[in-house]
């Protein structure tokens, strides 16, 4: 057995932990490569082995299958926002300048590349596993709700906001922000926006939001 196929990873347990190891990044980085290109269902094990760098049976130390291989690829966004809204939680700007640059980050991380390209590859496998579809659902859209719903209700109990459903509030103004960009980059039928399409988006969005919102 070759010292490739000896190393283990750091946490065997958790999918979602064993990505801050290296060689799991680098199997990672080499499936979502594989995915992109042939879809769930086109892509093998063998294949993506060979892309990523690694021997099969270090692919299979890291993980069993290529469902939880593809598992694995969506949990990393479970950690993709939370930084951001872990500073605004403990900012002392105004709610107007937070609502900004939350937006701002979340708008430029939808359109990235590797974003969109997991969108898809999970839409074009969740008619036949409705478990990737359910997976992705609770660890990105569901999870930012919650996240930002924190925010908001910490910003009701300052008086800046009006009481309401904060995790009705918070979709609300995650889809102001993607407002005109989101489909349109998902489609694949336009440029990627620009820092200026960005600024104006978020801009709108923070002006709907308050308005409805602020106390």
């Amino acid at each position: 057995m070759t010292t490739e196929t000896q190393e283990l990873p750091a946490t065997a347990e958790d999918p979602a932990q064993k990505t801050d190891n290296a060689k799991c990044r680098q199997i990672l980085a080499g499936a979502r490569k594989v995915f992109r290109a042939k879809g769930f269902d086109g892509a093998s094990m063998e294949v993506i082995a060979k892309e990523a760098g690694v021997s099969k049976g270090t692919l299979y130390v890291y993980f069993s299958s290529k469902e939880a291989l593809f598992e694995a690829l969506i949990l990393q966004e479970r950690f993709s926002q939370a930084e951001i809204l872990r500073e605004a939680l403990v900012s002392r700007a105004d709610v107007k300048s937070d609502l900004h640059r939350i937006g701002r980050s979340y708008l430029q991380k939808m359109a990235n590349p590797e974003k969109l390209s997991t969108l898809r590859m999970v839409v074009g496998a969740a008619e036949k596993f409705p478990q990737f579809g359910v997976l992705l659902y609770e660890a990105g859209p569901c999870q930012g709700r919650r996240d930002l719903g924190a925010f908001i209700q910490e910003r009701i109990d300052r008086g800046e906001l009006k009481d309401c459903d904060v995790e009705l509030a918070a979709g609300q103004f995650f889809d102001l922000c993607v407002a005109g960009v989101l489909r349109r980059m998902l489609l694949n039928a336009g440029p990627k926006p620009s820092e200026e399409e960005i600024e104006t988006n978020v801009a709108a969005a923070v002006k709907v939001f308050l308005a409805a919102y602020a106390a």
